[in-house]
Parts: structure tokens; C-alpha cells; sequence
């Protein structure tokens, strides 16, 4: 980098350097100048798309850095498109690198000048460039990779609805890295939220069943987030996909079946797990139904196994990032309970409201405050009264902590608990 972009790196010392808003807004009008004059191409110097043919490839990289830089602090922007398209363009890593970096940041979706680009980012993301790439090519999976997070990243209407196609191709294709297949699959996720209808429920649910079935944990955490995208938009599609989740959750908390480098802190993967449970909770009645189908109710059976593992093998940790982890999954299995509501196992609802019971007497707040909210969920399910009101004192205790969040919570608990038997005790306090 040091010897690559100097003059980038004296910019940026520069402006570090300066006393005041005014002497940075100088110095950075003066190198926009700078770079306008250098961008400016007349007679052969001008090629076809606009940008200057007789700037190297060094002064073009790192002029064009600049502009990013100067992006990223909060002024505009408003020239030097054609130079970073022409970056885009390039066949060479270094500058394909730079150009797709500044397309995802200085163009909007809606600017004219995308539909230029779009044959471009079109053959990087479906033709792979090969394995042992010369002369500074993009290598493999790189130039789909960049080409990827281009299109989450401007997310403009007509650049997506001209190459969702080839995303969702490039997530499908047998030949795609697992680095690849995930930033297809958050990039067709970004594609979903921004037009919904771009995508046929039942026919996809059926290409989502063979990623879920991937072996590369990285892969499939990106599969889940895009499949509870997809089924937040339209849920009855996606419910047969329902055992598929269960099998993944119960390799990872029933077997411990992960990869080394996705443990964290001794907990397999734990922002699957969530993503999974989430998921699940989308489906309040598939518990019932899993039973009445008989055949069909072995992924239910596991699935109670698990949620059963989570509340029975969670417990308070002295690594404060390990009892992160194992609380954001803990409280996801809580929720789906609630979810199921009544018609869940019964002792399921038993062991949650005891392992809250502990929780909200902790003296870590973020936990206390946690498990009153889930308590308080879980108090509104019927049966639950009784339960819930073995914890008063404790609740009561917490109504008189110094933070005004956790304050709030055990109120809101308070609430849903009050019945004509302790309604008196409860308003005395």
C-alpha cells in the first residue's frame, strides 16, 4: 500500500493534520480540482465511455481512491464515474478491485450510467475466471465475488431486475465456491427485500431444500438468513423446508457436529442456531400438524429434543462473549415456545419459566432485562399464571433497579401477572 498509493496516504495525513472544518473543506476542494483537471480528456486522449486514456493505471486507482475516501468523510461526489467504470472494466484484480469498491459507494442504483456497466458485471458474475490466473487477473471466484456485493450494495430496481437471473444461477451452479454461493445468497436476500415478487415461492423452495443440504456451514448460515427472508414475505411456500432446519439444528446442538473454525467459544455456530429458530418461529402450528401427519412427526420429535437440550444445558458462563452466545440462542428457543403457545410440551413451558426464574435474578443487567421480556411473553400463555407468580419478589426487586430499561421490563411483567389476588402487593410497590 505504501508504495502503491503514497499520494493517497499524503491525502489522508493531510486531512488528519488540519485545525479546523474549514481548512479540511480547503484542502479537499483543492484535490477535487486536482482530480477533475486529471479526469479531463479532450481529442484522442477521450476514449468511448468517457474516461481518460492517457491516465495510468497507478494515477487512475489512486485518484479514484481519493474520491472514495473523500465519499466516505461526507462530501459529494458528482464526477469521475466514467473512471471508475472503465476500472470495472479492467481484467486486471488490482483495478476491478478498486473500481467495484467505488461503483458500490459513488453510483445509485437509478444513475444512467449503471446500464453501461451491466454486460460487465453480468460475465463477471456468471463466467468464473480460471483457477491460475497471469498478469494480475482476478482469480476463481474474486471477480464474481466483487461483481456480488456491487449489485447488494446499489440495489437499484433496473440493475436487479436485469441480473437477479444470474444471481440466483451463480447460488445454484455446482461449480460455484462456497465463497461465492455465500454472497450470492445475501446478495439475492438484498434482492428480495428491494422487489419481492422477483422470486416464485414454491418453484424456489425447491432449489433452497439443496442448500440447506450443503456442508459448508458458511454456506448454509447465508442460506438461512436468505430462506427466513423469504419466508417472512410468504411462510406457507416455505414450511415443508421445516425438517431441513430441525435436521441442521439437531447436528449442531444434539451431535456438536461443526467445523472447528465455526465454534465460537465452545458453541457450535451460534448465529445459525438463531437464524434456524427464527425460522421456526414462523410456523406456530407446526408442531400439531407434524403430529397429526404420524409419519411425518420424527423431525418434530427431534426438534422438541433440541429446544429441550437448550433450556437444560444453558447456564450462566464466566466468559462474558460464551454467555452472549448461549443466552441469544436460549432466548430464541423461549420465543418459539411462546410461539407454539399452549399446544407446546408442557414441560418445555415448565423448564423455560425456571431457567428465566434464574435469569432475572442475575446481576448482569442485559441478562436480567432479557429474560423479564421473555418472561413477560411467556406469562401471556395460559396455564402460565401460577408459574410466573412464584417469581413476584424477584420481579418486584428488579421494579426498583437503577436501570430505567430493566425498571421498565419487570413492570411490563408486572402487568401481564396481576390478578386479583396480588393486584394489592403489587400497586403497594
Amino acid at each position: 500500500m505504501s508504495t502503491q498509493a503514497r499520494g493517497l496516504q499524503n491525502f489522508i495525513s493531510d486531512l488528519r493534520n488540519v485545525k479546523s472544518k474549514d481548512e479540511e473543506q480547503k484542502r479537499v476542494d483543492k484535490e477535487l480540482a486536482n482530480i477533475r483537471k486529471k479526469f479531463t480528456a479532450t481529442g484522442k486522449q477521450l476514449a468511448e465511455d468517457g474516461s481518460n486514456n492517457a491516465l495510468k493505471s497507478y494515477d487512475r486507482k489512486k485518484y479514484v481512491w481519493k474520491l472514495v475516501y473523500i465519499h466516505v468523510l461526507g462530501y459529494d461526489v458528482d464526477f469521475g464515474h466514467a473512471e471508475v467504470l472503465a476500472l470495472v472494466r479492467s481484467g486486471k484484480y488490482s483495478e476491478k478491485h478498486v473500481g467495484y469498491t467505488a461503483l458500490s459507494l459513488l453510483l445509485r442504483g437509478d444513475d444512467p450510467m449503471i446500464n453501461s456497466i451491466l454486460s460487465t458485471i453480468r460475465k463477471d458474475v456468471t463466467n468464473p475466471a480460471p483457477a491460475t490466473a497471469k498478469n494480475n487477473a482476478p482469480t476463481t471466484d474474486t471477480a464474481q465475488s466483487l461483481a456480488l456485493c456491487s449489485i447488494a450494495n446499489i440495489s437499484g430496481l433496473e440493475l436487479i431486475q436485469s441480473l437477479h437471473t444470474e444471481v440466483q444461477h451463480t447460488l445454484l451452479a455446482k461449480s460455484s465456491t462456497p465463497c461465492v454461493k455465500k454472497k450470492a445468497a445475501l446478495c439475492l436476500l438484498r434482492v428480495v427485500r428491494t422487489s419481492p415478487k422477483l422470486i416464485a415461492g414454491k418453484e424456489f423452495a425447491q432449489h433452497m431444500s439443496v442448500l440447506l443440504q450443503d456442508r459448508h456451514l458458511g454456506v448454509l448460515t447465508s442460506a438461512t438468513a436468505l430462506l427466513y427472508g423469504l419466508a417472512q414475505q410468504n411462510a406457507p411456500d416455505y414450511e415443508p423446508l421445516i425438517p431441513y432446519a430441525v435436521h441442521i439444528l439437531g447436528m449442531l446442538v444434539l451431535k456438536k457436529a461443526c467445523a472447528r473454525e465455526y465454534l465460537y467459544y465452545r458453541t457450535p455456530s451460534p448465529w445459525l442456531q438463531i437464524k434456524l429458530l427464527k425460522f421456526l418461529q414462523l410456523y406456530p402450528q407446526a408442531l400439531g400438524q407434524g403430529n397429526e401427519n404420524g409419519g411425518g412427526g420424527d423431525h418434530i420429535t427431534q426438534l422438541v429434543s433440541v429446544v429441550s437440550k437448550i433450556l437444560t444445558e444453558t447456564d450462566v458462563s464466566d466468559s462474558i462473549n460464551k454467555s452472549n452466545a448461549d443466552h441469544a440462542i436460549l432466548f430464541e428457543a423461549v420465543n418459539l415456545i411462546v410461539t407454539w403457545g399452549s399446544g407446546g410440551p408442557a414441560q418445555l413451558r415448565e423448564g423455560a419459566m425456571k431457567l428465566l426464574g434464574k435469569f432475572i435474578s442475575v446481576r448482569e443487567p442485559n441478562i436480567r432485562y432479557l429474560g423479564l421480556l421473555t418472561m413477560a411473553k411467556l406469562a401471556q400463555l395460559e396455564g402460565t399464571a401460577e408459574s410466573i407468580k412464584k417469581h413476584q419478589g424477584t420481579v418486584l426487586v428488579s421494579l426498583k433497579d437503577a436501570d430505567i430499561s430493566v425498571r421498565r421490563r419487570a413492570l411490563d411483567l408486572l402487568f401481564v401477572m396481576c390478578d386479583t389476588d396480588n393486584a394489592e402487593k403489587i400497586v403497594d410497590e
